[in-house]
């Protein structure tokens, strides 16, 4: 029996200290240190090795190679059903990567990962579970009618050791873990969801990954922050992390790609939940504009750019007279202190009195919005709001306000044009430095170049 030793992890960022501390020193948590049985490492045999091998056999030694003489050949990806998904992997599920998925819970991590295992074609999958029986995983499957993978294999445990077995006989192509938290080694002294056993499971999972070359997709839970649970080196060992976002009040959720490499880390895929799984959305500008048949006041339309895809989104402001003493700033999908900017601005450039008047801003369709694109069409909304003027639903915007009243150049200013044309917008009003070198005769909609927030006002409001 190999000689063990205990050593104290923090919860919070799975810092390692050999006694306990009150703070840790790199997270500054307060009391998140736990003392765990650990083993020396010299003395770990990797599981899935030696259940598929004996100890020793087929030992590797890599020597190093010159840069110039290792031949590089273009990875053959596998492509699902589902083209969100591809288009946030940068093209398909690359041989022997290894995914890591988190979101908030009950948000469709389960959901997608199971469209996924079902929705690969005469590709063997195994999707494992440690939270929910077989039966809970078919009737979930059933719902999902719309996907059907004959060679879909479900597996309900949380030991290492046997799913390492039951991979060895099954030999699937692609791996589905929901979720690590719920895994422990034996190898390890304690209890699942602790920093050494989420740790150690994702390495033997990193090492089955590679040199098996079978890609291997791990559900992660998150904690109250939004960050994923657990150690941060669990976001450096694996390839890709993507992050699962939405209300859970709102149809929509976002797939976003923070660690990619094997492509951008800039795409994103979008989908709406319905009572049978999780829908593609190709084309979400149309969703998130309201069709109304009369303009309303209080409503402009903003091209922003949601990591490298343009998106035209509908912002909602209300203003009115403050029926108490101190006046509410309220906002839904955009910063508040951002919001709070734009309103000095307005009061102290331009005159409007809004100190003492109510401000509630709303972004449709429950998006959270972080492009500084979106100024112009803020401070649109506002001023429409508040002097009861509609602008016409034909006119969009694309441009950053400074604290001057300027108007700031934002970048990728063509692809907005251009999904604003697409969408058929008549008008586009962008800040003047955007529009050096370009050439706005090749686009049918109208082009404004303006420089401050006067320019609008004179165009709009008179």
């Amino acid at each position: 029996m190999a000689k063990s030793k205990s050593a104290y992890f923090c919860q919070s960022c799975g810092y390692e200290s050999p006694k306990w501390l009150g703070q840790c020193p790199s997270c500054k948590q307060w009391n998140s240190f736990v003392e765990e049985v650990v083993e020396k490492a010299s003395s770990r045999v990797p599981e899935w090795r030696s259940s598929a091998s004996p100890v020793g056999a087929s030992k590797r030694t890599n020597k190093a190679a010159i840069i110039h003489e290792i031949v590089y050949s273009e990875e053959q990806r596998l492509e699902t059903l589902d083209r969100e998904f591809n288009r946030v992997l940068g093209g398909g599920i690359v041989p022997g990567s290894l995914v890591l998925i988190g979101g908030e819970p009950g948000i469709g991590k389960s959901t997608l990962m199971l469209q996924l295992a079902l929705g690969l074609p005469k590709v063997k999958t195994l999707y494992i579970s440690g939270e929910e029986s077989e039966q809970q995983i078919k009737m979930r499957a059933e719902r999902l009618s719309q996907h059907s993978n004959a060679n879909c294999f479900i597996l309900t445990e949380t030991s290492m050791q046997n799913i390492f077995k039951q991979i060895d006989q099954v030999e699937p192509n692609v791996v589905v873990i929901d979720s690590i938290q719920t895994l422990h080694t034996a190898q390890i002294e304690s209890a699942p969801g602790s920093v050494s056993q989420v740790r150690e499971c994702t390495a033997e999972l990193l090492r089955f990954a590679k040199e098996t070359n079978t890609p291997v997709f791990i559900v992660g839970h998150i904690t109250k922050d939004g960050s994923i649970a657990g150690p941060k080196v669990l976001e450096h060992m694996v390839d890709t992390v993507l992050q699962f976002e939405g209300d859970r009040h709102h149809v929509y959720r976002i797939l976003r790609a923070v660690k990619n490499r094997f492509g951008s880390s800039s795409e994103l895929g979008i989908y709406e939940m319905q009572g049978s799984g999780l829908r593609e959305v190709s084309n979400p500008s149309e969703i998130m504009l309201s069709q109304r048949e009369e303009p309303v006041s209080g409503v402009a339309v903003a091209a922003m750019l949601e990591g490298i895809r343009p998106l035209m989104i509908e912002v909602q402001a209300l203003v009115s007279n403050s029926a108490f003493g101190t006046p509410q700033r309220s906002s839904t999908g955009f910063d508040t202190k951002r919001l709070n900017m734009l309103l000095a601005v307005l009061e102290k450039r331009f005159g409007f009195r809004l100190s003492a008047q109510d401000v509630f801003l709303n972004i449709a369709g429950g998006l959270r919005v972080e492009d500084p694109a979106i100024d112009l069409a803020v401070i649109a909304s506002l001023i429409s709001s508040q002097q009861d003027i509609a602008l016409p639903s034909t006119i969009t915007f694309a441009g950053e306000v400074g604290l001057s009243g300027e108007i700031r150049a934002v970048n990728r200013i063509e692809q907005r044009i251009q999904e604003a044309e697409k969408l058929g917008f008549e008008q586009i009003f962008i800040s003047k430095y955007n529009s050096k070198g370009l050439d706005v005769k090749k686009y049918q909609i109208l082009v404004r170049p303006v420089a401050t927030l006067e320019d609008i006002f004179r165009n709009l409001f008179g």
